[in-house]
């Protein structure tokens, strides 16, 4: 934006100097070079007011895409760290993923009150041991558990606004200095991607920014390289 002030600049004067020899030439165009002076005005007006506006808009909806971006890997994390729960890995695949929020349910533990119980007089525990109360298990829907049965949990690979695109998954295993085997997973959606049909230069500006501070182009939650307690970059 500097820039186009300067080259502006230098037009104008250039332009005042042909504008100053010509009337002086000819002062009956002095007319036709005011008209000419007055819609260049407003052009240059229009201009600067469109080099204030742009980096605000493109902010405005940068930030739109990203923070839905956001969201959508929080909810990837939450249905993969109750499957490895259950399962005891991640895993990598989003039809996998989703068929068990879709379809699988928890175990939980559930009690059938066999005799009175006053609960303020023993425990349940001792309420256990004496048959007054019997342990049974109960089950509950994951979708419904983790999100709501209201949730669009097919459109969870999808990643908002980006055309169709889908988040990149993986899982894995890495080992830590302690020499400790973890299971990890990753998700994750380029910048190229997300910003589909924005301003090309500000979201190379973007990029650079904050390929400085988490050193990779997008919004990923987890890692394959590194055990990260599946944080998102997001967070840095």
């Amino acid at each position: 934006m500097f820039l186009q002030v300067i080259l502006i600049l230098i037009l104008v004067i250039i332009l005042s100097g042909i504008t100053i020899f010509l009337v002086n030439r000819n002062p009956g165009s002095k007319k036709f070079f005011q008209i000419v002076y007055a819609i260049i005005i407003l052009a240059l007006g229009l201009l600067l007011v469109k080099n204030i506006l742009d980096p605000i808009f493109f902010k405005q909806e940068r930030m739109k895409k990203e923070n839905a971006s956001i969201e959508r890997l929080k909810d990837i994390r939450k249905a993969q760290i109750a499957y490895k729960d259950k399962f005891n890995k991640f895993t990598g695949s989003f039809d996998t993923l989703i068929h068990f929020v879709k379809t699988d349910s928890f175990e939980l533990d559930g009690y059938i009150e066999l005799k009175p119980w006053a609960q303020d007089s023993i425990t349940k525990k001792e309420a256990l041991r004496v048959g007054i109360l019997k342990k049974t298990s109960i089950y509950r829907p994951v979708l419904d558990s983790l999100f709501g049965t209201d949730y669009p949990v097919d459109e969870m690979r999808i990643i908002p606004y980006g055309n169709g695109s889908e988040f990149v998954m993986a899982a894995g295993e890495v080992e830590t200095g302690s020499q400790v085997k973890v299971k990890v997973f990753e998700a994750y959606a380029l910048y190229d991607v997300l910003f589909q049909g924005m301003d090309r230069q500000e979201v190379i500006n973007y990029k650079d920014e904050r390929y400085k501070l988490i050193e990779f182009d997008g919004v990923k939650v987890g890692s394959l390289t590194e055990a990260t307690n599946n944080a998102g970059n997001w967070e840095k």
